[in-house]
């Protein structure tokens, strides 16, 4: 086993030996969204800045001392040691330990459902998923790595293979990417995993020339991180798309893209994400602009010569498609 195998290793073991608290921790995990749901009606409107901004900002929360977490809304430290106290925390510390365990373990969809509920009208849903979206962007675009991406981008062009490997939710952003970078790139590989031991067959030939691109957001799936580690294990330079550093799917990555899709609902939102994506996809046209041309010309001609789009039976003006002429092809 080579020394990169075996600190991997002791990193998987870690993350799998949860210690003798994991239980207790949980049970008080849950019951923080619960409690501040049950007890928001009674809240102070201090107390009320409180709940809302740990909700919304809750992996930025659990960084903060009661001071910190105070000035961030507009209360007094008392204020926000007296919100744990009545949540029923023996003081602050134990608040913010029962915090990070809810940001390790992220929030399940039941869970998800408890924040948003009470908290948005259903008259305002489409302008608070909306508003966002936006900060989502905006957060993204202000902390992503830049350096990370232009790796990212030069790695991409160096690779041999490219695989990408996201399911579940995040199955609909590898779909999008592996079909630009296909009219990009010579070879690239939309990992299927309908199974594990599928997912590894169609990795069976990848080396040190190929690149993996491996896209997680909370819940992390552990079909990618195994795809990942397999990936690492045969020395291919992998790129995770993420929500955060500690995402463990960076636990393999030597380049680690970095979106926001927090989001108080039974969805995350991917819009952020998406944004990346189309950024890795203009960065890398750019860096290849003859090659797609003479692509994108070739597929101009297939697609008139077998009609693909069926252009001359639309009428651009007014939307209208003529009928008549559908079934002259087949005469």
């Amino acid at each position: 086993m080579t020394h990169r195998m075996k600190e991997n290793l002791q990193k998987k073991r870690k993350l799998q030996d949860p210690g003798k608290c994991e239980c207790k921790m949980m049970a008080q995990t849950e019951n923080l969204i619960v409690k501040m749901n049950r007890q928001y009606k009674d809240f102070s409107k201090g107390q009320k800045k409180l709940a809302d901004y740990i909700c919304k900002n809750y992996d930025k929360a659990v960084f903060l001392t009661a001071a910190r977490l105070g000035a961030e809304v507009g209360v007094s430290e008392s204020t926000t040691v007296r919100f744990a106290t009545q949540l029923g925390y023996q003081g602050y510390p134990e608040f913010q330990r029962a915090l990070e365990e809810l940001v390790r373990n992220k929030l399940n969809s039941i869970q998800r459902m408890e924040v948003t509920y009470g908290h948005v009208a259903q008259s305002e849903i489409l302008d608070t998923v909306f508003q966002s979206d936006i900060n989502k962007i905006k957060m993204t675009m202000e902390d992503i790595d830049h350096e990370a991406f232009d790796l990212a981008v030069e790695t991409l062009l160096q690779a041999r293979t490219v695989y990408i490997v996201g399911i579940r939710s995040c199955a609909p952003l590898a779909s999008f990417l592996g079909f630009y970078l296909n009219l990009i790139m010579e070879d690239v590989r939309l990992i299927q995993t309908n199974s594990a031991s599928e997912t590894f067959e169609q990795m069976l030939r990848m080396d040190e020339r190929d690149v993996v691109i491996g896209i997680s957001f909370p819940r992390y799936s552990m079909r990618t991180l195994k795809a990942l580690e397999f990936a690492n294990n045969r020395n291919a330079k992998v790129i995770t798309l993420t929500d955060s550093i500690h995402s463990p799917i960076n636990l393999y990555s030597s380049c680690n893209l970095i979106a926001q899709s927090d989001m108080a609902s039974i969805v995350d939102s991917l819009v952020a994400p998406l944004s990346v994506v189309n950024a890795l996809v203009v960065a890398l046209s750019m860096k290849k602009q003859r090659e797609v041309v003479d692509t994108l010309e070739s597929l101009e001609k297939i697609w008139d010569e077998y009609q693909v789009y069926s252009s001359d039976e639309i009428d651009h003006v007014n939307g209208n498609v003529d009928l008549s002429r559908l079934g002259e092809g087949a005469k």
